[in-house]
């Protein structure tokens, strides 16, 4: 059969095992802005931001391109990590593309969620990855809605999380207000209006890198594919954090589905439709991951390093070295002074810390902060649900309201995680 742009057919595709090729592609849509007809002096340039494709500056790249993947879990300071990797200024870095794809199957009827499987999702999610490192942002077109119109949206999921796409030449509007510090979430959008793929497209094309940050692959075996395919040179980040945290994290950020979690919180009370699940698919996918990376598997040697969000709280410069020397780059001033800035405020306004993806954070502080948000009636329970992935990890269980309390005495032990070779 011939799969249509709609969603509803792409992902009958997908339950047939069909490979999803985009219609026009990159190469195909660039093949010369500044020849023929299109040439820089003509009418269709008179927008610097085209005139601005025609200077070698914004070229491809020759160099070997590095393909970077941060795969998480949700409120495991996923967002804080991927600004370390958005800050470097040759990193091309998009955050949670795979929303898209999510909203495109949810938002589809109830009969085709039944028939795609949790397979065909994940055929999905590893299809439109290997486009972005290809710098194909146009493939994105299948997921977005209301679908683009001339490769141009006003929808694209945090595009003010990527310095990339709220500057030139994606963003001439912007000029050096988007590399003084992570983008704002009012000032990229109004001053950069709707998102132009094409240009997109060629920004990651001019960086020598791209980067990735994700929560929805379930596991890292996921990924072995990805890793396997001779046309990447995939580096995966494997962050993980106490899942107590998380928990307390999710809480907060998320109230309306945590409700019975909170009420449980307020009243020391287990309400009886609480959903256990919402957390124990969260540390069973996080051990299996993990025990998958430990085994040092022959796909993923030289591509795997995991790291605790603990640790790099505690000492943030030291391990972002080490993700910077496991993915092979430099690390630049710009990250250095990123981290000085963000790892040491503190923050007082409520505000701060109700919006969901805040950077800005006094990280030592908030790294076990959840001991004093969480009860001990759900921190026991959890510990029992979870008892194997913190024991794998090196999160110290608690057995009082006392040992809870005391933040003078760290839960997290001394572990060294080396990356798999």
């Amino acid at each position: 059969m011939e799969c249509s742009w709609k969603t509803v057919l792409l992902l009958v595709c997908a339950s047939l095992g069909v490979q999803y090729t985009a219609i026009r592609t990159l190469r195909d849509s660039l093949s010369g802005p500044c020849q023929g007809p299109y040439r820089c002096q003509s009418r269709h340039f008179r927008d610097s931001r085209w005139r601005a494709l025609c200077d070698d500056s914004w070229m491809p790249v020759d160099s070997p391109r590095k393909h970077i993947l941060l795969f998480a879990t949700t409120r495991s300071g996923s967002s804080f990590t991927g600004q370390l990797l958005n800050q470097h200024p040759g990193i091309f870095y998009v955050f949670e593309p795979l929303y898209h794809v999510q909203q495109a199957f949810t938002n589809s009827s109830s009969r085709l969620r039944r028939t795609l499987d949790r397979r065909s999702l994940l055929g999905a999610y590893r299809d439109l990855l290997l486009n972005l490192y290809t710098c194909d942002l146009h493939f994105m077109e299948n997921y977005i809605r209301p679908e683009p119109q001339d490769h141009v949206t006003s929808s694209f999921f945090r595009r003010s999380s990527s310095h990339a796409l709220c500057s030139p030449p994606v963003c001439m509007e912007a000029g050096d207000v988007a590399v003084s510090d992570s983008p704002d979430e009012a000032w990229c959008p109004k001053k950069c209006g709707a998102l132009n793929l094409t240009l997109a497209s060629m920004s990651c094309l001019s960086k020598e890198h791209v980067a990735i940050k994700t929560v929805r692959v379930p596991e890292v075996g996921d990924l072995r594919t990805l890793t396997e395919d001779p046309r990447l040179d995939l580096k995966i980040i494997h962050l993980v954090r106490d899942p107590r945290a998380i928990l307390a994290s999710r809480m907060m950020a998320f109230s309306d589905q945590f409700r019975a979690w909170k009420i449980w919180n307020a009243t020391g009370r287990q309400p009886r439709y609480v959903d256990l699940t919402q957390i124990t698919s969260t540390c069973k996918d996080m051990a299996a991951s993990t025990a998958t990376g430990l085994q040092t598997p022959a796909w993923l040697r030289g591509r795997y390093l995991l790291v605790r969000y603990e640790d790099l709280a505690f000492n943030p410069k030291d391990k972002a070295t080490e993700i910077y020397r496991f993915v092979g780059l430099e690390m630049e001033d710009r990250v250095r002074l990123w981290i000085a800035k963000n790892t040491n405020s503190n923050v007082s306004s409520p505000s701060e810390w109700n919006y969901r993806y805040s950077t800005n954070r006094d990280s030592r502080a908030t790294a076990e902060s959840w001991r004093l948000r969480l009860g001990f009636d759900i921190v026991r329970t959890l510990q029992n649900l979870c008892n194997d992935t913190l024991a794998l990890l090196g999160y110290k269980q608690v057995h009082s309201a006392a040992d809870l309390r005391n933040l003078s005495h760290s839960l997290v032990e001394h572990r060294s995680f080396q990356p798999v070779t």
